[in-house]
């Protein structure tokens, strides 16, 4: 792995680690649906023009559209709509700590339905993963955190887990940079009429909000989805999904400097549990590999 690709794959992590915090930002003073619908419709659209002007066609297989269609539904509307609506009831730094858990669990859906091979590390790496996990959220709800809002997010990261599955059956046949902009459109179809039905557009616009919005439709929205398909292109998807062992600790991070989050002594020790487990996932999927 060359240094420009070891920069790339940090870019990536923390512009995916530091949505949760624009996101905490938005929904304080946004109706989180309705805002999160707005986002994928200009980013789905900038995505959609910028497939075009590489060439690429809307014109997919069966097999892409049935896993856009999905990624679009789970990804997009089910994982980042209910962490939105969450994270008007828990902190940022909780939320990107269980939407951590993807690699952890995508590593357990793949050894249970679809056959992919465990060795030891990797076993070791989830085991110790979900016990950070546990800790963590131990010590959250002993402390008082949201039930329901935990809730929420949980049931998110199950719905990217399933995304992240069908993501990988529309790799091939090319025109990746369609699939995500038409995928972010589905997102934004579907939440249109449920933001419209539960939430009332009451926005207190600000600077801040502004800055926010526009970051997250901008950064993790778009160029997080760029830099990601570059660094597949350059290492493969394997090599490029251990910089997903960055997360926990980045997001914690970022939410503690930007929204001055509290962070225990078992906020780290947790994180760091579960950075090494998904570390450990990763290695381990590259020597079976």
């Amino acid at each position: 792995m060359d240094i420009r690709a070891i920069l790339m794959g940090l870019a990536f992590a923390v512009m995916w680690s530091s949505a949760f915090t624009s996101a905490r930002i938005i929904v304080a003073d946004a109706p989180p649906l309705m805002a999160l619908a707005l986002r994928f419709a200009i980013s789905g659209a900038l995505a959609v023009l910028i497939a075009f002007w590489m060439g690429q066609s809307w014109r997919l297989t069966r097999s892409q559209w049935r896993a856009t269609i999905i990624f679009g539904i789970c990804q997009n509307a089910l994982y980042l709509g209910l962490n939105f609506v969450a994270m008007q009831r828990i902190e940022a730094s909780l939320a990107a700590i269980i939407a951590s858990s993807m690699p952890l669990l995508v590593g357990v859906a793949g050894w249970l339905f679809a056959g992919q091979r465990m060795s030891s590390l990797g076993v070791v790496g989830l085991i110790a993963g979900f016990c950070g996990v546990v800790i963590i959220m131990g010590a959250r709800l002993n402390a008082g955190a949201d039930l329901f809002g935990i809730g929420l997010c949980v049931l998110g990261v199950i719905s990217l887990t399933v995304a992240t599955m069908a993501l990988r059956n529309a790799s091939s046949g090319g025109n990746f940079m369609m699939v995500v902009g038409l995928q972010m459109l589905i997102g934004s179809a579907v939440l249109w009429p449920v933001g419209l039905a539960l939430e009332t557009i009451d926005v207190t616009l600000s600077t801040k909000l502004v800055l926010a919005f526009a970051y997250t439709t901008l950064i993790p929205g778009l160029a997080a989805t760029l830099v990601w398909f570059w660094l597949v292109n350059r290492i493969g998807a394997v090599k490029a999904a251990t910089f997903h062992f960055l997360n926990p600790f980045l997001g914690v991070a970022i939410a503690a400097a930007i929204l001055s989050e509290g962070l225990g002594l078992t906020d780290i020790i947790g994180v760091i549990i579960i950075t090494a487990g998904i570390l450990a996932v990763q290695l381990s999927k590259q020597k079976v590999a």
